[in-house]
């Protein structure tokens, strides 16, 4: 795995960001692409009365208006993206806006990776290979501060919505 980490840096920026850019173009439409399929296959199935429901298709309406925002955003997260790529098909959101969130958020991905995301990755990975325990206890240690930095922002809003 290692080799190819090494091997997208030491590609021209461009390049990789590209390279990494079909990547997630190609992984997040079959996503999406799946999702439109399993759509049809319960719109078929005893899930169409579901699907056909006042309450979801006001949802799915929704979803197709305002998603394409949070498609793109899904890009900077970890884990999110699939789900929501798979949500974007099942509620068949219009291919006229997941594709221009697909490629916004896509290019973030791509730029992100290329450029801070991979070479953390690969020293990580290093660091595993040299000692996995202390691997793991700086993933431990980086998501407490994640975790305390959002806990102390949602405290201080939180604070200042009870003070209005």
């Amino acid at each position: 795995m290692t080799g190819i980490y090494e091997w997208i840096l030491a590609q021209p920026l461009a390049a990789a960001i590209g390279l990494l850019f079909v990547v997630v173009f190609l992984r997040a439409g079959a996503t999406y692409l799946l999702g439109r399929g399993a759509h049809r296959l319960a719109d078929r199935g005893r899930g169409a009365a579901v699907l056909r429901s006042p309450k979801v298709i006001a949802a799915t309406g929704a979803v197709n208006r305002w998603g394409a925002p949070v498609v793109a955003l899904s890009f900077l997260t970890v884990g999110f993206q699939t789900a929501l790529n798979a949500a974007a098909g099942l509620t068949r959101m219009p291919v006229s806006r997941y594709l221009p969130a697909l490629i916004v958020g896509g290019l973030a991905w791509a730029t992100l990776y290329a450029t801070v995301g991979l070479a953390a990755a690969a020293l990580w990975l290093q660091l595993f290979l040299h000692s996995p325990w202390a691997a793991w206890i700086a993933v431990i240690a980086a998501v407490a501060a994640v975790t305390a930095v959002v806990m102390r922002r949602r405290a201080h809003r939180n604070g200042r919505l009870a003070a209005r």
